[in-house]
């Protein structure tokens, strides 16, 4: 082999997409649009209602439209690929925006998870040390919090990206999946992948397991502050946000689990995109639903505003 064919040859990827139907096809784009349109809407309502009512002017709340913005950014770089492929038929993506679109995903998925570990935090603070919760939740700390996700998830999604980049590809290059996404292209990769495997799996466990052990331990001690109230009113109140916040993370943290961190068999390629449907396109519109349904405070700001 010359060290010309070392280089990646492949400078174009095939997405296969959800279907070869047309007409399912087409149905899904306006599926999958009317969704795309609501979450956004949704998420920016949030963010709007936020920044508008001073009532709302608190960490809880605070974090709560940064989640929102995430998950814009999220949709944003992953559901207009899947409209585009839809309408056009032609799953065909450059080796350059493959790689980009998939940062930008990966990126902001990350920041999303590490999020929901802060807002877990500040339910802990809130709950179990509300002395304190004022000072340690100060507005310069919400600042300093959420700059370390932003800055952090980005770093970490960088070395992923790079691993993924310094692989050669020359051939096959039909992905099966409707986004790039990464165990899906690194599969494509010619040579021993192992390290790349090993350093991607690594990251994937801090990224994934830590929030979330963080999260399972707050809420913890959450709960058994909560189960120790003497007011039903107040227990009830710290119980519906405990438990939208806990199932937001478990629609969230489970179906990346099983894509980034479950062996891989020969009939899961299928399986990972089946599973990618939910935690691209449902569990984002679900977050805001989730956190704005049974909320007196956000139906207030609406109100208000209405």
């Amino acid at each position: 082999m010359t060290e010309a064919e070392n280089f990646t040859s492949v400078k174009e990827f095939i997405l296969l997409g959800l279907t070869s139907q047309r007409k399912i096809q087409l149905l899904l784009f306006g599926i999958i649009l009317i969704i795309y349109l609501l979450t956004v809407l949704g998420n920016m309502l949030i963010m709007i209602l936020v920044q508008g009512d001073v009532k709302l002017h608190t960490p809880m709340y605070y974090f709560l439209s940064q989640l929102a913005g995430v998950d814009i950014c999220y949709v944003t770089s992953t559901m207009p690929l899947m409209l585009t492929q839809l309408l056009a038929d032609d799953g065909t993506i450059s080796f350059t925006f493959c790689m980009i679109q998939m940062y930008i995903a990966l990126a902001t998925a990350s920041v999303e998870l590490l999020l929901l570990g802060v807002m877990a935090y500040d339910r802990y603070l809130a709950i179990c040390c509300p002395l304190l919760y004022p000072v340690l939740m100060a507005k310069q700390c919400q600042l300093q919090f959420t700059l370390a996700c932003w800055i952090i998830a980005p770093l970490v999604c960088v070395i992923c990206i790079v691993c993924l980049i310094c692989q050669n590809y020359c051939g096959p290059n039909e992905i099966n999946h409707f986004i790039c996404e990464l165990p899906m292209v690194l599969k494509l990769a010619c040579g021993d992948t192992s390290m790349t495997e090993d350093i991607i799996f690594g990251i994937g466990s801090c990224v994934l397991l830590g929030p979330l052990s963080f999260i399972l331990t707050s809420y913890g001690f959450i709960l058994r502050s909560v189960s120790q109230m003497k007011s039903q009113v107040g227990r009830h109140k710290a119980f519906s946000t405990c438990v939208s916040h806990l199932l937001v993370v478990s629609l969230f943290y489970g179906p990346s689990i099983c894509v980034y961190l479950l062996p891989k068999t020969d009939s899961s390629s299928n399986r990972d995109k089946q599973i990618a449907v939910f935690y691209v396109v449902i569990t984002p519109l679900l977050n805001s639903i989730i956190y704005t349904l049974r909320n007196k405070d956000i139906h207030r700001a609406v109100a208000k505003i209405l």
